[in-house]
């Protein structure tokens, strides 16, 4: 499918914003500025934009511990996250979540999540919730290399295909379930394991938005007709170690500089899109400027916003129906 210039432009200020985000928080994170625990997505643009692109607000997702770039492809307020990530009042969850527990379910989505492989049962519910009230909603689970094995996500996928849902799984493969190569923990394909239970399953190089972009397209228009769920298998790279302060010792000397240097996901968007006539590279660094200026602003309005008060302490601890 040919996207419009309007969406051309949207998915690369989407994926330019995750990269300006990251890049910054992984530089305020080491000025000390930023409490708690950041796992950061620059590298993985293109999977999240590519999927999310093809969602609406009635659309459900689920994220993992690295879910800034999740929350920004679904449209959450990317200065309310910074203030979130700073523990500010006005975050986006009051200050109290901070990075690895981020949600806004007016945007369709239901939470980063610090337990791994958390994320599949939730979206199978948001799904079952959808087909029950026949809304056309469609829900979505990233997941990591890691949290592919866990139980949680396995039996989610039984769940999924026995119920018939309108599920998509994303497994996100940066390379590495923490410090250990996927190749290991993973132990298989993907591809396979989804056949395993059922449902179509297909793997696309992560660092081409344009094939995450079709693939996602395909699953998601599948299970919107009714047609069930399926996942998907994305191979990319993180730039970052698994968590900030991470030295990263199990990777090759100049590793991610070979990725940067060969597949970067924005450097390839913005080459296909100029040699094919569809965007100038003017727009493209207007877009650049505009980006850095909204998450400048976005750090500079989180610095000197308020800290959560005493009288915060007590509220959002139950909640009521």
């Amino acid at each position: 499918m040919q996207l419009s210039r309007d969406d051309l432009v949207r998915a690369y200020r989407t994926m330019r914003t995750i990269r300006e985000f990251e890049d910054r928080v992984h530089d305020e994170f080491a000025a000390g500025k930023i409490p708690g625990f950041v796992h950061l997505y620059a590298g993985e643009e293109a999977s999240a934009v590519g999927v999310c692109l093809n969602l609406t607000d009635k659309d459900y997702i689920a994220s993992t511990h690295r879910g800034h770039g999740h929350c920004i492809a679904k449209g959450c307020d990317v200065g309310a996250m910074m203030k979130e990530i700073y523990g500010r009042a006005d975050g986006l969850c009051g200050g109290k979540g901070g990075s690895m527990h981020i949600a806004d379910l007016t945007r369709g989505m239901m939470g980063a999540n610090g337990i791994v492989g958390g994320g599949p049962p939730l979206i199978c519910g948001a799904a079952l919730s959808a087909k029950t009230l026949k809304t056309g909603g469609v829900a979505v689970a990233f997941v990591g290399d890691g949290g592919s094995n866990q139980g949680t996500t396995l039996e989610s996928y039984n769940l999924a295909k026995v119920w018939d849902l309108p599920a998509v799984f994303v497994v996100e493969d940066n390379g590495y379930a923490e410090a250990t190569p996927s190749a290991w923990s993973v132990g298989g394909s993907q591809v396979k394991r989804a056949e395993g239970f059922g449902m179509p399953g297909i793997e696309v190089d992560g660092h081409d938005f344009f094939a995450v972009h079709d693939a996602a397209r395909t699953a998601i228009e599948r299970a919107r007709k009714g047609g069930g769920p399926s996942l998907i298998h994305v191979k990319l790279a993180r730039y970052y170690g698994h968590f900030e302060g991470d030295a990263m010792t199990y990777r090759g000397d100049g590793e991610v500089d070979t990725i940067k240097g060969g597949k970067d996901c924005l450097t390839l968007f913005r080459q296909k899109v100029t040699e094919a006539g569809l965007l100038e590279a003017d727009q493209l660094d207007e877009v650049d400027a505009e980006v850095k200026a909204l998450i400048d602003g976005a750090v500079g309005d989180a610095e000197s916003a308020a800290a959560p008060g005493e009288a915060d302490l007590v509220t959002d601890v139950y909640v009521r129906y």
